[in-house]
């Protein structure tokens, strides 16, 4: 009888490298099919509907920079959404006094109805789409969610 071969336990580095891919495969596969319904069911990016969620946020409107840097992408790229939403009458821009360069976007009541409805169909396709995640599952999950996030916020003081 010839001996099973003796498997070696992988670095924590590769380990590491592993759950990372894994997360960017569940990050995209979630985002690919929420993109996939906001396209099907309201002819919506994932972009506008992330401004649009920012600017709920923020009643009192928001500066474009600000925009950029809540999600993390450029002016270009809220600048023709931004566009679009108030041509829809979805948004509005408002002058910054003191600032004639400066403006702030809120939502128009037509856009915040409008997102207040997207947004609860939006937890309903997360729902549905985690739905194979039980109570102990997303609570683990996010508890451990939480932590990678502390680990990486600490890193980040050290690393300025």
């Amino acid at each position: 009888m010839t001996p099973l071969p003796q498997t070696r336990p992988q670095p924590l580095s590769k380990e590491r490298l592993r759950l990372w891919l894994k997360l960017l495969k569940a990050s995209r596969l979630i985002e690919d099919e929420v993109r996939r319904r906001l396209r099907r069911e309201h002819d919506w990016t994932l972009p506008r509907f992330d401004v649009m969620s920012a600017l709920s946020r923020a009643p009192e409107g928001m500066k474009m920079g600000e925009i950029s840097k809540f999600l993390k992408v450029s002016n270009g790229n809220i600048t023709g959404i931004v566009d679009r939403l108030t041509e829809e009458g979805l948004a509005l821009r408002v002058a910054v006094p003191g600032d004639r360069r400066a403006q702030r976007v809120r939502l128009t009541a037509k856009g915040q109805d409008l997102f207040a409805r997207h947004s609860a169909e939006h937890e309903v396709w997360i729902d549905e789409i985690l739905g194979g995640l039980d109570d102990d599952d997303v609570r683990g999950m996010i508890a451990r969610f939480d932590r990678l996030n502390e680990t990486l916020s600490d890193e980040e003081q050290y690393a300025n």
